[in-house]
């Protein structure tokens, strides 16, 4: 995909563009050297507000499960059952032919030291990849493309879609937020709109400096539009959203479809369940599971399947003990899930073992949630991974590379 046809799709379809660097020159500047392995597609799911992991990967095994949720405990008998002590929300059931398949990967315990319960500042953490006690001001995807810039025939580094927030593109990468993916998927035709001056004078000057930009639209109309893939998507915002990604990457000039971006971020939001958790949890598995398993048959249609990977992130998880509200507090460790056509399925981390609460009842960090972006940057990608989170973290082995 032409990066200026890249750049007209998502103008004319009510998107913001964030340019921190001038994609001309400046971008040339960089450099032609690149990572080998950006042809290999990652897409990020934030699970907004913090999952509650106790209830969606279940450890009912564990006595003091039930003791600390005797009121949203998942019963047994409703649970999906993985092996001897571990099971599912059943709100997950659309997961299960990817397990059975072994396409899905569970990473338990995944938190880190000290960790910091506002929202605010867990996720500045998250996409930084900072210590908890460290300040850094770039996303952790931000320093992979400034050490190894994606190839120059990529449209951009990513597309946030469903969010204003950069997140791990913040500060310095080549990133597009599309805040609204309905618009984008209901869009059928590429016009500039008449009065985009007026209302946008910021991306008007943006658009501006790509003079040839509405030759770039014309070229691109018969594409966009014209996609027809047989995948069904869920209703809702987060459907959406994953049917607006399945469309950026169908898009292209070429027969074969381009490498335009080298990550994509997803938001699902809600999952701040402070209050009537059992149902409003019940609802967000179930776009998370339906969306990822549409995401699946989408992937494979466009013959990407095996060159992405897809991993899920939030801020923190929640604590054990329920609290008076049927609801569940900011707490620490969480599950989260890769899924790919490359990934070696099954559980990883360490479970939850409720009987060695901290002081604070919360479950202890096993696993630090930079060994995830490790296994990203390291057998994803081919890049330095010690050098960009500035410290060396086993990459976890859940990958066919």
């Amino acid at each position: 995909m032409k990066r200026r046809s890249f750049l007209s799709m998502w103008a004319a379809s009510g998107a913001t563009l964030w340019l921190p660097r001038v994609f001309g020159a400046q971008a040339a500047a960089v450099g032609t050297s690149s990572a080998p392995g950006y042809e290999n597609l990652l897409i990020l799911i934030e699970l907004k507000g913090g999952n509650d992991g106790l209830n969606t990967v279940i450890p009912f095994a564990d006595p003091a499960y039930y003791q600390l949720r005797k009121n949203i405990g998942i019963k047994r008998e409703q649970a999906i059952q993985l092996d001897e002590r571990t099971a599912l929300h059943p709100s997950l059931q659309a997961l299960m032919p990817l397990w059975r398949d072994r396409q899905l990967a569970i990473v338990q315990g995944v938190s880190y030291t000290q960790p910091n319960l506002s929202h605010f500042r867990s996720i500045e953490i998250w996409d930084t990849a900072s210590r908890s006690d460290q300040y850094l001001r770039e996303g952790w995807l931000t320093r992979a493309f400034a050490q190894a810039p994606v190839p120059d025939g990529f449209a951009a580094d990513g597309v946030v879609i469903g969010s204003a927030e950069m997140g791990p593109l913040a500060n310095g990468a080549r990133a597009i937020a599309l805040v609204n993916p309905a618009q984008f998927v209901a869009a059928s035709r590429l016009a500039m709109p008449v009065s985009l001056h007026e209302r946008n004078p910021e991306l008007a000057h943006i658009l501006d400096v790509e003079n040839d930009i509405v030759k770039a639209a014309e070229r691109l109309r018969p594409t966009q539009g014209q996609v027809q893939l047989k995948t069904v998507f869920p209703g809702g915002a987060f459907g959406s959203s994953i049917k607006a990604a399945m469309q950026v990457l169908a898009a292209g000039d070429a027969p074969k479809n381009s490498h335009g971006v080298a990550v994509i971020r997803l938001t699902l939001n809600g999952f701040d369940t402070h209050q009537n958790q059992p149902g409003q949890q019940a609802v967000l598995l179930g776009q998370l599971a339906e969306g990822m398993a549409s995401m699946k048959s989408a992937l494979v249609e466009l013959g990407r399947w095996n060159e992405t990977l897809v991993m899920t992130y939030a801020e923190f998880g929640r604590r054990p003990r329920e609290n008076q509200s049927n609801g569940t507090d900011h707490g620490t460790a969480a599950p989260h899930f890769f899924m790919g056509g490359r990934v070696r399925g099954g559980l990883y981390g360490v479970p939850p073992v409720l009987a060695r609460l901290d002081g604070n009842g919360n479950l202890p960090v096993g696993v630090d949630f930079r060994q995830l972006y490790a296994t990203v940057l390291g057998p994803w990608w081919g890049l330095d991974a010690p050098a960009i989170l500035q410290q060396r973290f086993e990459p976890l082995p859940l990958l066919r590379v």
